[in-house]
């Protein structure tokens, strides 16, 4: 599941944003910008925004009064890329910009972080501070790694805008593609897998990540010798998972499947005891149990999402059936799959027709 952005150059003066799946559509005048006093984005390159700078950022977005949080956050995250990567140039570009996403925004599943990174990996190449990859003869290619470091550095600036202290996980996968290890900030890609199919199951249960991880702070404080073990527990999962990975990688069998189904049940149970699950999560992984699969919570928890791992020797009808089950429930789901390539360039003509319907704003 992608993220799609379509970049445009005009000539009428005008900078124009459409966000198509969160209702957006905004014009400024490039020449009003231009006389902007943007000198206070100077000290913002690669570090947090003060409060101060994000109120003149605020400023120069112009929000309407019932302008709703997450559209406000959409549109300054874009303002401060574009200010920020273009005011090098000698004059600011007028342009047209449409991003469209097949990822549920506010699901916990970085449709955020795709944003950020589609939105600089193509003002970077617009403004030629990196090279154009594609080829005319080609449909799709990506940038280069010192590229693909300057697009992720950027695109966390992005995020920052978003959500003030992200981890950069969320940024960094959208960067790279494939799978990637977290541990203690450091950030590292994993030999790639083979693509594992998925069902992601959304829940439609909203929470709070912020509440969720006071929530479990307070519960290591409270029952510090119950609660670090658990853990401790659920790293040595996650290395197991990167072991079982990593041989998937270059000798893929059955018999790793099965493990990890095993990694997941034992992780799903972890995190309830962590209090990170939910009534739905737990219907969830019921309905899938009930016709063979496994499944477990991702992202925050507490709702939210949950995937569920699809064997490669699974029929089809035992599939549809569990989706169904899901549906008709009242969840949202899609067949999907994980370790799919970063961010890319595309030609025009490489993309599916409803991609190219869903950019042209149809």
């Amino acid at each position: 599941m992608r993220t799609f952005l379509r970049l445009q150059p005009q000539g009428n003066g005008k900078l124009d944003l459409n966000l198509p799946n969160i209702g957006i559509k905004r014009t400024w005048d490039v020449a009003r910008l231009q006389l902007l006093d943007t000198s206070f984005l100077e000290q913002g390159d690669f570090t947090v925004l003060t409060e101060e700078q994000m109120e003149k950022l605020k400023e120069v977005a112009g929000f309407p009064e019932d302008c709703a949080n997450h559209e406000r956050l959409a549109v300054l995250a874009f303002l401060y890329l574009y200010l920020s990567i273009c005011r090098k140039q000698r004059a600011l570009p007028s342009l047209d910009i449409t991003v469209w996403s097949e990822l549920p925004p506010g699901a916990g599943l970085g449709s955020s972080a795709a944003y950020s990174v589609c939105l600089a990996a193509a003002l970077l190449t617009a403004c030629e501070e990196i090279p154009n990859p594609l080829k005319e003869e080609e449909g799709a290619s990506r940038w280069a790694a010192e590229d693909l470091e300057l697009i992720n550095k950027w695109a966390f600036q992005g995020e920052r805008v978003i959500h003030g202290n992200p981890s950069g996980v969320d940024n960094s996968v959208s960067t790279w593609g494939g799978a990637l290890r977290y541990q203690q900030g450091k950030i590292s890609s994993l030999k790639r897998p083979q693509s594992l199919k998925i069902l992601l199951t959304h829940t439609k249960v909203s929470r709070s990540t912020k509440a969720i991880i006071a929530s479990v702070s307070n519960r290591l404080l409270k029952f510090p010798e119950i609660v670090a073990p658990l853990l401790t527990s659920i790293n040595a999962i996650s290395l197991e998972c990167e072991r079982v990975l990593g041989e998937m990688a270059t000798a893929p069998a059955l018999e790793h499947y099965f493990m990890l189904e095993e990694l997941i049940d034992m992780n799903q149970h972890l995190l309830n005891a962590l209090g990170l699950g939910h009534t739905s999560l737990d219907q969830l992984c019921q309905m899938t149990m009930a016709h063979g699969l496994h499944s477990k919570l991702t992202g925050a928890g507490c709702g939210g999402c949950g995937i569920t791992l699809l064997r490669p020797d699974l029929e089809g009808p035992k599939v549809e059936a569990a989706k169904q089950a899901l549906i008709s429930y009242g969840f949202d789901c899609w067949e999907t799959s994980l370790g799919a390539p970063g961010i890319s360039i595309h030609s025009s003509s490489s993309l599916d027709a409803p991609v190219r319907q869903a950019l042209d704003g149809l």
